[in-house]
């Protein structure tokens, strides 16, 4: 289960919402279970059985107006009952000053209160995103993570057979690292799946023989991301005779991740295959088959359509033997 806290919020990086905490810092381990706002709206006047455990509350311009027509004992009552529904935190909106009874309120309960100087639409907009992506469910995937062309590629296959050196001549054409040996997989929307690195690994990436890489050193920063939606899974595996590969590009096989189904590659390698290459034009066929060009379906409809003039009209081979 995803563990998010109110704590977490003041340790966004860059902190683009510019959140401060006022009051209630004996809070900042209650939890946020849930990506939507809740502004406290119409709940401020007794409507508590509106309120939603585990989601924020946001005070705005028109909560805070109806907070302050309010005498200050009311005020400490109408908050303390939406307060008792499990709210992990409030959120004060544009810079604007809370009442004091909500302050004490904040420290007599542990109820962390937060500013920020964003208007409230914008201010839900950032911290909407951030939660949905902080809250989804996720999972670890070994493998190495590469935006090549725009489209998110996730290499996988056993240990030792080439994905990163795979991995770095892709960085030497000019595409970009996004994690290398353990990626971590967030499904963020129904039918999204994202891809990012443990920051304590983040921009590095191991070859044997050289150890580990700084790949934001060595290649600049725009040799990195920071993470990319995962559109195609490309397993390596090592050449054997007696398997039949795909030779067409007719088979269309998907690896599942997080209940999510990925397109998926098998590329076998052996000795002086270009795997960079071959991804590479992975990744560019996959953008034509975005855009409604499937080359594969394409020839075998070319060839079916060819074979059957040759019967509609009699194939002269045919007629020589006969």
């Amino acid at each position: 289960m995803i563990l998010l806290t109110v704590g977490d919020l003041l340790e966004i990086k860059d902190q683009p919402m510019g959140l401060k905490l006022l009051a209630g810092d004996a809070g900042l381990g209650r939890r946020i279970s849930q990506y939507r706002i809740q502004k406290s709206g119409l709940t401020l006047t007794g409507l508590y059985e509106n309120v939603h455990e585990g989601r924020i509350q946001l005070l705005g311009q028109n909560e805070m107006d109806y907070l302050d027509s309010l005498p200050a004992l009311r005020q400490k009552e109408v908050l303390k009952g939406v307060a008792g529904k499990g709210v992990p935190c409030f959120i004060v909106t544009r810079g604007l000053k809370p009442p004091a009874a909500l302050l004490e309120l904040a420290e007599e309960e542990g109820i962390p209160v937060l500013q920020s100087d964003e208007i409230s639409s914008a201010f839900i907009i950032q911290l909407h995103h951030f939660l949905e992506f902080n809250l989804a469910a996720s999972t670890t995937v070994h493998g190495v993570f590469m935006d090549v062309l725009g489209v998110g590629v996730l290499i996988i296959g056993i240990s030792g057979v080439g994905k990163s050196e795979c991995a770095l001549e892709l960085l030497l054409k000019g595409h970009k690292l996004v994690a290398d040996d353990v990626v971590q997989v967030r499904r963020a929307h129904a039918n999204v799946l994202w891809g990012s690195c443990s920051p304590v690994v983040q921009h590095h990436m191991e070859v044997r023989g050289l150890g580990i890489l700084n790949v934001a050193a060595l290649f600049g920063v725009t040799a990195v991301r920071e993470r990319k939606r995962i559109e195609v899974v490309l397993e390596l595996v090592e050449w054997d005779g007696s398997v039949e590969y795909d030779r067409l590009g007719l088979e269309h096989k998907t690896y599942t991740i997080l209940d999510i189904e990925v397109p998926l590659l098998t590329v076998p390698v052996s000795q002086g295959r270009n795997t960079a290459a071959i991804v590479e034009v992975a990744a560019r066929n996959f953008l034509l088959q975005e855009k409604g060009i499937d080359t594969a379906l394409s020839f075998q409809k070319k060839i079916n359509a060819d074979l059957i003039r040759k019967r509609l009209r009699g194939n002269p081979v045919d007629r020589e033997k006969n």
